[in-house]
């Protein structure tokens, strides 16, 4: 059998990594930040693509985003199928050779993945990728090949990537392995001593010791929901039929429409229930509303609701109130006031449980942008899996959170009106 070298040389635990995909169908690998973990994944998939026996074989490797998959993995890949007599296909990322194929996908469009099978699978900075993704979208790729899929990045919380990793320890069938810098050795002891002067420590925890139980550094809302959960806030809760009914919505084009069901009574703020999908149309949203027994609450949309699509000529507005639906539009209000106007309404509100799990996570995953150039974080939110949701509750706030400070929400927007929220 003639060897082919692709000048990659693992190193001791990279290796490791690569042993444990050989053994598991599904596996977790949670690596310190600088451990190598691209690399890795691109020569694993590199590896299964040459060593597969199917006809056509088909490999992933899913990032966070489409952007960074084209600015962080394609010159590896291109660099380690350089004597594989490789075509490298900028436009559509992929890299194409001796009848194999290895694609770069992003999560933020998850409709790049639908349709297609696949060999075998890597998604990069688990942490930061969508819940549903998997069981929607990957999942069933892999279905007819009987395909491989390995899950691989760096905590943030206890969040989706947390719960891979404990299923992986539970599970006798996964493989699980982890990587602290103070164990690999692969960073130098006066880099990490200088890395936590300057992150400090919860970072530091979280990105070199991979500690999942490091609060979510930049997270906007993390420390008030478990301040609210040590409060019992997150349990079980009935409808009751005395308290005023809402609706919040974020209306995604080209991404995903999230919807808050929302109770309020003496104060109080109760988030009832939460939906999220993608790719639907407004009247999925409306029979989702029907079925749910939904349909005759009042319904928060967002102040851009009011925009004409051009295929159409009709606004969303018009749309959804032909629909039958009781509309109010949220004021308009910079990003930074509606989230503190959550801020403010966050310590009053309660959580149905098991309704709202994804909501939750999603808010406790909403962070701010983190520049690495700059060690520091911006005054901008990241735009993730996360931010639906936390729009939608942000409408929510920002219409009905202070609505004893305001009369008439269809009113346009006076310097008085803004006034009020900051």
């Amino acid at each position: 059998m003639k060897t082919i070298a692709t000048g990659y040389k693992p190193r001791k635990y990279q290796k490791a990594f690569h042993e444990m995909i050989a053994k598991h169908r599904f596996s977790v690998a949670v690596c310190h930040r600088r451990f190598g973990k691209t690399v890795a994944s691109l020569n694993q998939l590199i590896h299964s693509a040459l060593n597969c026996d199917k006809p056509n074989p088909r490999f992933a490797y899913i990032a966070p985003t489409y952007s960074s998959a084209k600015r962080i993995s394609l010159d590896y890949l291109r660099e380690y199928t350089k004597n594989l007599d490789c075509e490298i296909n900028i436009a559509e990322l992929r890299a194409d050779f001796m009848g194999r194929r290895i694609s770069l996908y992003g999560a933020d469009n998850p409709d790049s993945l639908r349709g297609i099978y696949l060999d075998g699978c890597i998604v990069d900075e688990c942490a930061q990728i969508s819940p549903s993704l998997f069981n929607e979208v990957i999942r069933p790729a892999l279905s007819d090949r009987k395909g491989w899929c390995a899950f691989i990045g760096t905590p943030a919380g206890d969040n989706y990537f947390k719960k891979l990793r404990d299923q992986a320890e539970q599970d006798s069938e996964w493989g699980l392995i982890e990587f602290k810098a103070s164990q690999t050795g692969i960073i130098p002891q006066d880099e990490l001593d200088s890395a936590k002067k300057a992150m400090g420590i919860d970072k530091f925890n979280q990105e070199f010791e991979i500690n999942f139980h490091s609060p979510i550094v930049g997270s906007y809302y993390g420390q008030l929901l478990n301040e609210i959960e040590e409060r019992n806030h997150i349990r079980d809760i009935a409808s009751e039929n005395m308290t005023e009914k809402w609706t919040a919505w974020d209306l995604g084009m080209s991404d995903s429409t999230s919807i808050w069901v929302m109770e309020t009574a003496s104060g109080e703020h109760r988030a009832m229930d939460y939906y999220e999908n993608h790719g639907q149309s407004l009247d999925h949203y409306v029979g989702w509303l029907k079925d749910n027994g939904y349909f005759d609450y009042q319904h928060i949309l967002p102040h851009d609701v009011n925009v004409r699509e051009l295929g159409t000529g009709k606004s969303r507005l018009e749309v959804l109130t032909n629909a039958g639906l009781d509309i109010i539009v949220a004021p308009r209000m910079s990003v930074d006031d509606g989230i503190q106007a959550v801020r403010q309404i966050l310590p009053n509100m309660y959580f149905n449980k098991d309704k709202t799990k994804f909501g939750l996570e999603c808010l406790r995953n909403y962070r701010r942008q983190y520049n690495d150039k700059l060690n520091a974080y911006t005054n901008n939110p990241l735009h993730d899996w996360s931010s639906h949701c936390a729009d939608s509750l942000r409408y929510y706030a920002i219409a009905v959170g202070n609505q004893s400070k305001q009369t008439d929400w269809t009113k346009p927007i006076t310097d008085d009106y803004k006034s009020a929220f900051v």
